[in-house]
């Protein structure tokens, strides 16, 4: 059993090797602004907001069932759930600068503004407090800081979001 586990191991290493050799030194965004939004930073912001009303303790929690949510529950479980979804936030602000990014109607991304560079920091700062107070286990700070990743939210939303057309202040 030891020697077929190793193998497993060498294999998948040297799978990720090749992966890597063959990744290009720059890449463009695959993604657009909604689908990062909405594969990211929206279900990672939704669990930081449930900080407010529910214990982290019993995040993650093993689920009945035999797909692939119910086959990875429990996995990642308590205050790591929230670690994590505010690790997410942190990385996405760096996607969502990333130079080529397109909104969902296909106008650019407006990543030179001023005001985008703010909002995007704010996100970052926001996401790395949360983070901090998850790592604490402060539940009580924790949720005082979702309003510091509501609010960082809402400023580029007012900009950005509302009213269409989106990406144009």
């Amino acid at each position: 059993m030891r020697v077929i586990t190793v193998a497993v191991v060498v294999g998948l290493l040297f799978v990720g090797d090749v992966a890597v050799a063959q990744a290009p030194a720059t890449s463009k965004p695959v993604a657009n602004l909604a689908q990062v939004m909405r594969g990211i930073l929206f279900p990672n912001s939704n669990i930081l907001f449930d900080v407010q009303s529910n214990d982290p303790e019993t995040f993650g929690k093993k689920e009945s069932g035999t797909g692939a949510s119910s086959t990875f529950s429990g996995i990642y479980t308590g205050w790591q759930v929230v670690e994590n979804a505010a690790l997410a936030l942190d990385e996405a602000a760096t996607l969502i600068t990333m130079p080529g990014r397109l909104c969902m109607n296909g106008r650019p991304v407006p990543v030179q503004r001023a005001d985008w560079t703010k909002f995007t920091a704010e996100l970052r700062t926001a996401a790395r407090a949360m983070y901090k107070a998850a790592q604490a286990k402060n539940k009580e700070l924790a949720s005082d800081t979702t309003n510091d990743v509501a609010a960082a939210c809402e400023n580029c939303h007012i900009v950005y979001r509302e009213p269409n057309p989106r990406c144009v202040p």
